[in-house]
């Protein structure tokens, strides 16, 4: 069958091609794409090519199709599959497959497998992994955030703590402890702030920095700290762009005992050094940002590993059970991933989105695959009601949710905006 997809063909070089996908074999399943949201490690995947760690060398003949945040609808199932999965089953996944030892997954190094397209075909492993996931839940926006949720969680899930005196790591995040997200007001920064805010082990402090005010303003909106408050929970959004001291200032909020955990969600040597410089005894530094360059580095206080027992780790994407909790908080409503996206866009304008991410302001960048769409802000909808009264219409609904993309949203979005 025909599919469209944007495909990397080399560093730097996307293209919206149409193809045939060939049939699927028994240990396959095919499936009908909805929403993929656009991952910053996309970005970094379409810039590096053949050199990121996951694109296969031969991907100028064989070129990989872009996009790991995906959800849609099974469309066919090989005859080894059909006894758990079914056609017209809503679909998500967990792409960090690390099969055998390999790096590879969707969105990387797959010629007929990935998010932005129309149709794909789920290999085997996948399914031998138990990385494919039915999704029960209404949007399909909320399966394609699952994936970027559950990295958080997988951070909040890895860190570790130590005692004096005892060769053990209790792992997770310090209950009823001090936590910093740093360069937090971004998308993954308030996905982790909803988790770290919901979550069933939670912190007694949070404090969320950036230098970027407009954010700081829009994550304080959405997360007001009189509600943080009534939950037991001391919430702070920080602007350290201004500040003479930045690691002073931010020990001084927690009474001066430093933070137990902190989450670096910036690639940039100074906020490594300021994830460094505010941690309290046994806190525990995640690096949570990957960098593009292999060579990055950054200072880190070994006066305080060696005495105060700090320590640093990283963490990259979760895993399916990650992946499966982020899907339960959802549907329980303790957490709202929608806080994440800023834009929406069909698949037309998905090249474009990726090669230029980290120039376009905002969070989320959430692609429909069977759209024909500009990439425009949600801010931005109603400016555009004059030229075509559907935009109003959602605008409408965007600004019941307090300015957040919303099941109802989608659904009048797939009912009026794709054409069949």
């Amino acid at each position: 069958m025909k599919a469209k997809a944007v495909r990397l063909h080399g560093a730097n070089d996307l293209r919206l091609d149409e193809f045939e996908l060939p049939e699927i074999k028994d240990d396959e399943i095919l499936v009908k794409v909805v929403s993929d949201s656009v991952c910053m490690s996309t970005y970094k995947c379409a810039i590096l090519g053949t050199k990121h760690k996951r694109v296969h060398e031969d991907v100028a003949d064989h070129p990989a199709i872009m996009g790991h945040e995906m959800a849609g609808d099974i469309v066919k199932v090989g005859a080894k599959h059909q006894d758990k999965f079914k056609p017209g089953m809503k679909f998500t996944l967990q792409p960090a497959l690390n099969y055998k030892g390999t790096m590879w997954s969707p969105g990387y190094s797959y010629e007929f497998f990935g998010g932005d397209t129309t149709y794909c075909i789920i290999p085997a492993e996948v399914m031998e992994l138990g990385c494919l996931l039915e999704y029960k839940g209404k949007a399909y926006y909320e399966a394609s955030l699952a994936e970027p949720m559950s990295c958080s969680i997988g951070a909040f899930n890895a860190n570790y703590h130590t005692k004096m005196g005892v060769y053990t790591h209790e792992m997770g995040i310090k209950e009823g402890g001090k936590l910093a997200i740093l360069a937090g007001a971004g998308p993954m920064g308030l996905g982790a702030l909803t988790y770290a805010l919901h979550r069933d082990v939670r912190p007694g402090m949070i404090v969320v920095t950036d230098i970027n005010q407009e954010r700081l303003d829009r994550a304080e909106h959405l997360f007001p700290v009189e509600e943080a408050k009534a939950d037991g929970i001391e919430l702070h959004f920080v602007n350290t762009g201004n500040m003479e001291d930045p690691a002073a200032e931010l020990i001084k909020i927690t009474g001066g005992t430093g933070f137990d955990d902190v989450f670096c969600y910036a690639p940039v040597a100074q906020v490594v050094e300021l994830s460094s410089a505010v941690l309290g005894r046994d806190g525990c530094l995640n690096f949570f940002a990957g960098p593009t360059d292999n060579k990055f580095s950054a200072k880190m206080n070994f006066y305080d590993v060696h005495y105060n027992s700090t320590h640093v780790m990283g963490t990259t994407g979760g895993n399916t059970d990650d992946m499966i909790e982020s899907l339960r908080l959802t549907a329980e409503n303790r957490i709202n991933p929608a806080v994440m996206v800023t834009h929406i866009g069909g698949l037309d304008a998905a090249c474009q989105t990726t090669l230029n991410l980290p120039k376009i302001p905002g969070g989320k960048k959430l692609i429909y695959t069977h759209l024909e769409m500009p990439l425009i802000a949600l801010t931005d909808l109603r400016s555009r009601a004059d030229e075509d009264s559907r935009y109003g219409e959602l605008a409408d609904i965007v600004d019941a949710h307090k300015g957040l993309w919303c099941p109802e949203a989608e659904e009048y979005l797939l009912k009026n905006f794709i054409k069949e």
